[in-house]
This record gives structure tokens, C-alpha cells and sequence, in this order.
């Protein structure tokens, strides 16, 4: 495709008289509309992750600004904030600054941080119904925008944001969680397979 963008490009400022040339612009406009791209506006060609607060998504974007995969997830029920305390999702750009959980299977309990040999059930989740569990895998993020999501009383790191896996009681797509962003299990290990620590995060709240 981008052989074909070349010569299309090359046409405009030179007549084509190659048959072949012609050929291969009228395929192009067969092929179908390009794919839309979102380059990474903090550290360009590189990939990142796109959270989206009012449509309840995670996208993962590769170096060109591609959606390489889209994920519902569950943000905070108390709304965007960055306060220490007000269990909200903070806004702006962070980054991956701490992996957990690598090899757990699916559904593992993650508690304080460490991977232990309990596995979540509905059953379990029935006996606790308030426990906000932490479940297969953990990003951890850190606020890369002093004085709104970085320092003082409103580092995420300090206030412990991730982007975690969650039990099946999640309702996703809706806000629901107590500052964190919550996927399903599987994706969850999908993301954290294909994002190294740095891989830039932007919540955002309008998107």
C-alpha cells in the first residue's frame, strides 16, 4: 500500500505514463479507505496506549499510530480525578513504570502487590461483594505530568493506578472502579505481553 501512496504521489507532480503505474492507482482506490492513524503526541513513533473515559475502551497503537487492538475496560466510579484519596481515574499522560504478575494463570489473586496461590471465583466474589479485586496481571502506571498526575498529593504511582484484571462481576464498559483500570482477565495478559515497561499511557476523559 504504500508503493501504491508513492506513485500516486509521484503522479501529481509529474504526468504518469506508464500503464502499469495507472494500473496500480486504480487499485489502490479499490482497496478500500486507509486505515486511520494516532501517532503518539508525547514521544512520536512510538507505540502507546489510548484510554478512553467516556467510551470505556483501551487501545493499543503501534509505532505508526495504528489500532492494533481495542479492549472495554472499567474505569473509576467516582469519575476522572487525581487527588490522593478520591478513588477517581487520574487524567494525561503516564507511563508503564512496573510489570506484575508475568506467567500467573488467569484469575490469580494479586494482593499487595504479590502474586499468591488463590484464584478468584464468583463464589469468592459472592462472599465479598465490596473487595475490589486485583486479579492475573498489574501495570502499574506513573504520571508523567508534574502537578497534575505526577508529585504531591496527586501521583498515581503513590496512589497505586493500574491497569488490572478483574473478576467476571465487572460490569464492563460502565464505571466501576475504585480508581484503576479494570480489563478482563485475558485481555489483560494480552496488553501486558505486547507493552514493555515505558510504553506510554494517555487517559483521556473526552475520548
Amino acid at each position: 500500500m504504500r508503493a501504491r501512496l508513492a506513485i500516486l504521489l509521484a503522479c501529481l507532480a509529474q504526468p504518469c505514463l506508464a500503464a502499469d503505474d495507472a494500473a496500480l492507482i486504480l487499485q489502490a482506490q479499490t482497496d478500500g479507505p486507509l486505515q486511520a492513524t494516532y501517532p503518539n503526541a508525547r514521544h512520536y513513533g512510538s507505540p502507546w496506549i489510548w484510554v478512553g473515559v467516556k467510551s470505556q475502551t483501551l487501545r493499543l497503537l503501534d509505532d505508526w499510530g495504528r489500532v492494533q487492538k481495542e479492549y472495554v475496560v472499567s474505569t473509576a466510579k467516582n469519575g476522572v480525578g487525581e487527588t490522593s484519596g478520591s478513588y477517581q481515574t487520574p487524567r494525561g499522560w503516564h507511563s508503564v513504570c512496573e510489570k506484575l504478575g508475568d506467567g500467573a494463570e488467569e484469575n490469580t489473586i494479586i494482593f499487595r502487590r504479590q502474586v499468591t496461590p488463590w484464584k478468584y471465583t464468583p463464589e469468592l466474589h459472592a462472599q465479598y461483594p465490596n473487595k475490589d479485586w486485583i486479579l492475573t496481571r498489574i501495570l502499574w502506571l506513573c504520571g508523567q505530568e508534574p502537578g497534575l498526575n505526577q508529585g504531591g498529593n496527586v501521583d498515581s504511582y503513590e496512589r497505586a493506578i493500574y491497569i488490572h484484571g478483574a473478576g467476571d462481576h465487572v460490569p464492563w464498559g460502565r464505571p466501576s472502579s475504585l480508581g484503576c483500570v479494570r480489563m478482563k482477565n485475558r485481555d489483560v495478559i494480552e496488553l501486558f505481553d505486547a507493552a514493555p515497561n515505558g510504553t506510554d499511557v494517555w487517559i483521556d476523559e473526552n475520548s
